[in-house]
């Protein structure tokens, strides 16, 4: 039995992409995009499926990269597409890539909001994993500023601390995160649809930071089971480490899903929390 590990890590490595020649030059991209996608993906979930024209001087027609999660399922793909049809006349060439990947780029840069939600509803189901807001509250800013007097700026800053559990296994992890940004005052209305996006905003930076500590083991057989890279206790600084404090909670009760939120590639750095649970 193949076993693989999958994380909630941007795919970088080059035994998780396939490139595939020979797509025929009469059909659309949009029609490529479609079947490459529907073939590939009964083999794993997929991070990317990109087409393009072949080069200007080489024979009409297209290629296409497709980029798995994992390595085995990249693989397995392999082997059972390369030389055959598929959805055209004419054999496929399908093959792993052989780019050697940068020691920089070892798939560090954690999956946006929408990309873990996704990944965890294919390989979990909808109902296999729960996500709560443990905290989410306004924070002081460490520097008040005055407002001014032309079109008034205020300081928001907002901490969030979530829980992602994951039922089935036994397993929970937590997530923070800490979002600062100056609202132009432009009236009540203006300044709560702002202030609504921050908290979007920093659920959605907590929910990736919790999900960054996920390892998901595939054992074959469409048998998953879900890890933790490191401990909760890794993922607050020594200085908020007391301030937040954890109670024992119901596993039946209902818990908040956060699944619908926008996605948002960019990193959060690392901030001094005061997150007290109220």
């Amino acid at each position: 039995m193949e076993v693989d590990v999958l994380d909630f890590l941007v795919p970088v490595e080059n035994n998780k992409t396939l490139f595939v020649w020979n797509i025929q030059p009469d059909l659309t991209e949009a029609h490529i995009h479609e079947r490459l996608h529907a073939v590939f993906s009964s083999f794993g979930p997929l991070y990317l499926v990109k087409v393009r024209p072949n080069a200007a001087l080489s024979t009409p027609g297209f290629n296409g990269m497709v980029k798995f999660y994992s390595a085995a399922q990249a693989r397995k793909a392999q082997r059972n597409t390369d030389g055959r049809a598929l959805f055209q006349n004419t054999p496929l060439m399908v093959r792993l890539s052989s780019k050697q990947t940068p020691h920089f780029l070892s798939g560090n840069k954690p999956l946006s909001h929408a990309r873990c939600v996704e990944l965890a509803n294919e390989c979990l189901g909808f109902n296999g994993w729960t996500c709560d807001i443990i905290t989410l509250k306004e924070l002081p800013c460490e520097e008040e500023e005055e407002e001014e007097e032309a079109g008034g700026r205020v300081r928001v800053k907002l901490g969030c601390v979530v829980q992602i559990s994951f039922p089935r296994h036994g397993v929970s992890t937590r997530g923070a995160a800490v979002v600062e940004e100056d609202v132009v005052a432009a009236g009540p209305e203006a300044l709560l649809q702002k202030r609504s996006r921050m908290h979007k905003l920093v659920r959605d930076k907590a929910a990736v930071q919790a999900f960054s500590t996920v390892v998901l083991v595939l054992l074959g057989e469409g048998k998953v089971t879900v890890e933790l890279r490191r401990s909760a206790e890794h993922l607050f600084s020594e200085e908020s480490q007391g301030i937040v404090q954890v109670h024992s909670r119901d596993r039946d009760r209902d818990r908040d899903r956060v699944d619908n939120f926008p996605a948002n590639e960019d990193l959060w750095e690392h901030e001094d929390l005061d997150l007290t649970v109220w």
